[in-house]
């Protein structure tokens, strides 16, 4: 992207009337040059509100993150900047482009957020009609029960909660008072099932990072407790944002997110439970609690790997962030359905369980009982 179109297209703006998109969501309207790689195509338009005082969280992993030293509008997020449009630009330009199925509006920690989300919401299903669905991202901070019934009388398809983290602790460590942040695990959790219970089975998701510190059984212990609610999963694998508290931090390793992508397919489709799997003493899966047929036939169809997000018109997922948490180089939520070569090279990934050395006394991978 040329000088001149980054600072046009990162000058502040304020919601509603503008909203920051992702880089991907703006190549693919065709407001900044691009191509995706493998001819990977997105599907959703993803939409972030925006305000000059930036977010009012200060999560330790977030590129939006109050502590960085640069200008709210220029600050990165998800690994990408995000540019500010016009909304009506952006409907007009979605109107135009016939593979988008779904948009998405997320909402950031700011007290006009909720009263704009109701606004853009509205103004979407008035000018897009039946054309696309419309999801929510939304903040559970601040969030009532009315105000989730008022997203489904506006026509919302579905509404998602991002926790992020897989434990209570984790949540109050980086996401809670020690980061002088307003968020409370409680909370997050009340407003799921609040969700859950307006929008019903499979209209309610949950956004899930894994890496974070949490192990591999604590992730899929809360992956079921989301299944069980009536949600669905929607992972990321941690990478560690320029300019926020965690930016040292390693990303997820590959062995430990393809584990959890397994499970998270597993449980999501209720083809096997938490409670079916077993793990070793490092909190690793080493069963998934299906015999070795099922195991194989879904683990070659690859859609385990694929990005978990909201579904579309016709595509399965219509959410699929292209490379949204890793770089084309080692693609950890694939865009597309993996071919042969990329199912090898997530099988070896899956049967590591040196967790790239983390672990060096960890179990022989030979003795896995899918190896």
């Amino acid at each position: 992207m040329n000088r001149e179109l980054l600072e046009r297209l990162t000058e502040q703006r304020s919601s509603p009337e503008f909203v920051r998109i992702s880089t991907a969501a703006a190549m693919t309207l065709g407001l900044i040059p691009g191509l995706f790689y493998r001819d990977a195509k997105l599907y959703c338009i993803n939409t972030l509100l925006t305000y000059p005082s930036g977010c009012h969280a200060d999560c330790a992993y977030c590129g939006l993150q109050r502590a960085r030293e640069i200008e709210y509008s220029k600050r990165n997020f998800i690994r990408v900047e995000w540019p500010t449009v016009k909304f009506e630009e952006i409907l007009e330009r979605a109107k135009r482009v016939g593979h988008v199925e779904r948009l998405c509006i997320a909402q950031i920690t700011h007290p006009r957020a909720i009263e704009d989300t109701k606004v853009l919401l509205e103004k979407t299903l008035k000018e897009l009609g039946d054309k696309i669905f419309v999801s929510l991202l939304i903040n559970a901070t601040g969030t009532k029960f009315e105000d989730i019934k008022e997203y489904k009388r506006l026509g919302a398809d579905t509404v998602t909660v991002a926790i992020d983290c897989a434990t209570e602790e984790l949540f109050e460590r980086i996401r809670g008072k020690p980061m002088k942040s307003p968020h409370r695990w409680e909370v997050f959790w009340q407003v799921l099932e609040w969700t859950a219970e307006v929008f019903g089975d499979g209209y309610t998701g949950c956004h899930l990072i894994v890496g974070l510190g949490e192990t591999e059984e604590e992730m899929v212990r809360t992956i079921q407790r989301v299944r069980d609610l009536g949600g669905r999963t929607h992972l990321f694998s941690f990478y560690p944002e320029e300019g926020s508290l965690m930016e040292k931090e390693k990303p997820c390793p590959a062995p430990q997110f393809r584990r959890v992508q397994m499970a998270r397919y597993l449980i999501d489709n209720q083809i096997a439970r938490y409670e079916d799997m077993k793990f070793n003493e490092k909190g690793q899966i080493i069963d998934f609690g299906v015999d070795r047929e099922t195991f194989e036939e879904i683990f070659w169809s690859g859609r385990p790997f694929m990005t978990a997000g909201c579904r579309g018109k016709t595509q399965e997922v219509a959410c699929n962030r292209p490379f949204g948490d890793s770089s084309v180089k080692d693609i950890r939520s694939y865009p597309f359905k993996p071919n042969r070569r990329d199912l090898k090279r997530i099988r070896e990934q899956l049967f590591d369980y040196e967790m790239e050395r983390a672990y060096p006394d960890i179990l022989n991978p030979s003795s896995f009982r899918y190896f």
